[in-house]
């Protein structure tokens, strides 16, 4: 398994709206991709509630069968469009994929 882990810090303002309007908008059309994406098994995204300097104002928390899938997930055309909405609305973006043992020490 593989998880793909994402987040973002939004321009203040964007496409006419407030980065709070724009997370619950990319929040929402993230997770709408649920069940519609081979290999994806798990998506969730959550809009940060600390609102310190440090934090970024979306987080994305995903789960993929196996690396194979994380690449047909990112060139995926319902996730490209998603991306292509989100072109103008970010500001910086962190990405950490990584590969979970099939077996776990301990």
């Amino acid at each position: 398994m593989v998880k793909h882990l994402v987040f973002w810090k939004l321009k203040a303002r964007a496409a006419g709206r407030s980065a709070a309007e724009n997370a619950g908008e990319i929040q929402k059309r993230l997770e709408a991709l649920q069940g519609r994406i081979p290999g994806l098994l798990r998506i969730e995204a959550g809009i940060d509630r600390s609102r310190t300097a440090a934090s970024a104002d979306l987080a994305l928390y995903s789960e993929f069968s196996d690396q194979q899938a994380l690449e047909n997930y990112q060139a995926h055309p319902e996730h490209q469009a998603v991306v292509d909405f989100m072109g103008e609305l970010v500001e910086s973006r962190q990405v950490v994929d990584y590969l979970v043992p099939e077996n776990p020490p301990g």
